[in-house]
């Protein structure tokens, strides 16, 4: 007969007073873990003891039982039950349920195997729990409380519970991560979560930040300037969704329809753009999301000017500034941070740029004639630009006077009769052809051709003298130019010089650069600083210093150059003139800020020339790793992965085969090599003060390149 199986016989269970129990010195818990002891104290509390301590009866000298029990497993549930004690809450003699072991093992082979053979809920049963007393009208304050964590935590745990059941049985069993379940878990759409699921399977990407990117790639961001312009509450009105993401920090969320949105903001452009018509007095306003690059090229720019500050208002700017100086330097000899003063010094701030960037104030005429631009700024704000006059708006030539206004009438007479004309004109009286033909004594006007040979003569004789005058020449090029850059209509200049300036309309984001809006500054700062009429300019520059003019010229010049290769216009040898340009200062793309982005180049070519880029950036084993995606993504993963690298497309780079600018040649034209603009000359006079300090170094430029892409 074969051998009988021996029985297994249990520790039996009972009830022992809470004043006979003591800790056992076996027990193998010595770090503290989990939950603390005050809150499993109140867990006990509210819902009773839920396991039974295991103890051992303690033995004399003789092997007969004490009456006291050691407890080796079960150490922080004894510790809770003594806080209860200790509070009142609980009586010593209160009958603890124990198991009693019979002693057979060691003491401390009883706590290890309670502590390692005990195992963790699956954080999915978790979820579904949570998610059942959701259901069973417990709120998320409530579960929060019973359970010891934060509410932020039960709301993670509810949107887990949340994602597919399909996904969740392949978390269950292990063939999809947590992080890809939190990952999907930023919508609730179930059937775009399995589409994008099955999509990273055949793709072999399965990374939750890939997920996240296909879940949200129709979306727009809630930091786009369109979404902050618009608002979440107004889109959310509008019965708009918002994705948003519990596990990351993500900046307000996705939001879903982005047709929604951009008609909110045709329709909010459209309100503002008539509010500030009627406002202002505008002759025309045009709104647009964006507008491209030289959009206002070919219309005249007139400015504003700022009202001059009352004598209170002075008084107040001294008293601000005063306070805001003493109070930044005594806090900033202060140890610690003080959120008080912190926000007393940006209530001074705030007052004191309200009184210095008072509004500009237009002439009305010129207003009545004119029209402004509203767009949207990279914040969401309103971008406005006011002061622009189209030709067709601009008055007959010569009905302007050097102030703007059109004169009620001419006190001098009759102008005098052109010397083509057929008639004599003596002392401003006109004469009939017949008799100045039959009088010898009458002053005849001269003859078209001795005027031409006289007039060539003397610019011959001038040309020379100004050969020979190199500053008055250069301001007389500088005036041309300042002329043809600010004033456009009814100014004229005896050089015959041309200074055309490409628009570049066709090329998406130009404006948005961090070069385009340095080139506005200095642009805006110099309208502000010019004569409002162009008889006054070469007062002005005769006036302006040295560096002053070098600058304006520099600003002007620059606005010329053209370096673009067209299609139909290769421009060979303009564009190795372009090169020879940046090498005399020592201009970089990469320095300046550039970076191979979706927009700015992977998104617009081939596959091949994108593995192509990352092969010449980052190796071949990096383009491997991307060699196996779709185009879309993998232009996405070549931006990431070149990040930093100083990568530059063929048509970025500088020619190989041009002839650099020595420092020796550059010192002896006087030009501080790769310095030519004169940038941060301690000279400056003070009205390219302001605008000199906004000159950045390279590396800043390039910081402020990608802040304004994130926007």
């Amino acid at each position: 007969m074969a051998q009988a199986i021996q029985k297994i016989t249990l520790s039996s269970g009972r009830d022992i007073p809470f004043n006979k129990l003591v800790l056992s010195q076996q027990n193998v818990r010595k770090i503290k873990a989990g939950i603390s002891i005050e809150d499993l104290a109140e867990d006990i509390a509210r819902r009773g003891l839920l396991t039974s301590l295991n103890v051992r009866p303690e033995l004399d000298g003789d092997g007969n039982e004490t009456g006291i029990y050691r407890i080796p497993a079960g150490g922080r549930r004894y510790r809770a039950l003594e806080l209860l004690v200790s509070q009142k809450r609980l009586l010593k003699t209160a009958g603890v349920p124990c198991i009693v072991s019979s002693g057979e093992t060691p003491e401390i082979e009883d706590s290890l195997a309670e502590n390692v053979q005990r195992v963790d809920l699956h954080p999915l049963d978790q979820f579904r729990a949570f998610q059942n007393l959701r259901e069973q009208g417990q709120s998320e304050e409530d579960i929060a409380a019973r359970f010891f964590v934060s509410v932020a935590t039960v709301r993670q745990r509810l949107r887990l519970a949340s994602v597919s059941p399909r996904l969740l049985d392949l978390y269950a069993a292990d063939e999809m991560t947590l992080q890809q379940v939190m990952a999907f878990s930023i919508t609730n759409d179930h059937v775009r979560q399995e589409q994008v699921w099955d999509t990273v399977l055949r793709s072999h990407a399965q990374e939750p930040y890939y997920i996240r990117r296909l879940l949200t790639e129709t979306t727009i961001r809630a930091t786009d300037r369109r979404a902050a312009y618009v608002g979440l509450e107004a889109y959310e009105a509008a019965d708009g969704v918002v994705m948003r993401d519990l596990f990351d920090e993500d900046n307000g969320g996705w939001l879903q329809d982005p047709a929604l949105l951009e008609q909110l903001v045709i329709e909010k452009l459209k309100r503002d753009a008539e509010t500030l018509k009627a406002e202002e007095g505008w002759k025309w306003v045009e709104a647009a999301f964006d507008f491209p690059y030289g959009h206002t090229s070919g219309l005249r720019h007139f400015y504003g000017e700022q009202a001059e500050m009352t004598q209170a208002e002075l008084d107040r700017r001294d008293i601000l500034r005063a306070e805001y100086e003493k109070l930044d330097a005594d806090y900033a000899e202060a140890e610690d941070y003080s959120e008080e003063t912190e926000r007393v010094l940006q209530e001074l701030g705030a007052e004191l740029d309200e009184l210095n960037d008072r509004p500009y104030v237009f002439d009305p005429q010129e207003v009545a004639r004119g029209g402004a631009f509203i767009s949207l700024a990279a914040n969401g704000g309103l971008k406005i630009e006011r002061g622009f006059v189209r030709a067709e708006d601009e008055p007959p030539v010569g009905t302007i006077d050097a102030a703007g206004a059109e004169p009620e009438g001419n006190d001098d007479g009759p102008m005098p009769a052109s010397s083509s004309a057929r008639g004599i004109s003596v002392n401003g009286q006109a004469i009939s052809g017949e008799t100045a033909e039959d009088d010898d004594d009458v002053v005849r006007p001269l003859s078209d051709r001795l005027v031409l040979d006289l007039t060539a003569t003397r610019t011959v004789a001038l040309r020379n003298a100004l050969g020979n005058d190199p500053v008055i020449a250069f301001i007389a090029v500088l005036h041309a130019f300042v002329l043809k850059t600010f004033y456009l209509y009814g100014s004229d200049s005896c050089l015959e010089l041309t200074l055309q300036s490409a628009r570049f309309a066709q090329t998406p984001g130009l404006g948005d650069t961090v070069w385009a809006k340095e080139i506005d500054r200095r642009h805006e700062a110099w309208g502000q600083d010019l004569p409002k009429s162009p008889d006054d300019l070469w007062t002005f520059l005769i006036a302006l210093d040295e560096v002053g003019r070098q600058a304006l010229f520099a600003h002007c010049a620059s606005l010329s150059l053209n370096a673009v290769t067209e299609p139909w216009n290769k421009r060979a040898r303009a564009i190795a003139h372009a090169d020879q340009v940046a090498r005399s200062i020592g201009f970089d793309m990469v320095a300046a800020g550039w970076a191979p982005t979706v927009d700015s180049y992977l998104g617009r070519v081939t596959k091949s020339h994108i593995l192509q880029a990352v092969r010449e950036a980052k190796g071949d084993q990096s383009a491997e790793l991307i060699g196996h995606l779709k185009k879309s993504d993998m232009a996405r993963e070549a931006e990431r992965i070149m990040a930093g690298s100083g990568w530059l497309p063929e048509p970025l780079r500088l020619a190989a085969d041009v002839s650099s600018v020595d420092d020796s040649t550059c010192e002896n034209a006087g030009i501080p090599n790769g310095d030519a603009s004169g940038s941060g000359n301690p000279n400056l006079p003070a009205l390219l003060a302001d605008d000199a300090d906004n000159v950045s170094a390279p590396t800043e430029l390039a910081e402020q390149q990608h802040v304004d892409a994130a926007e």
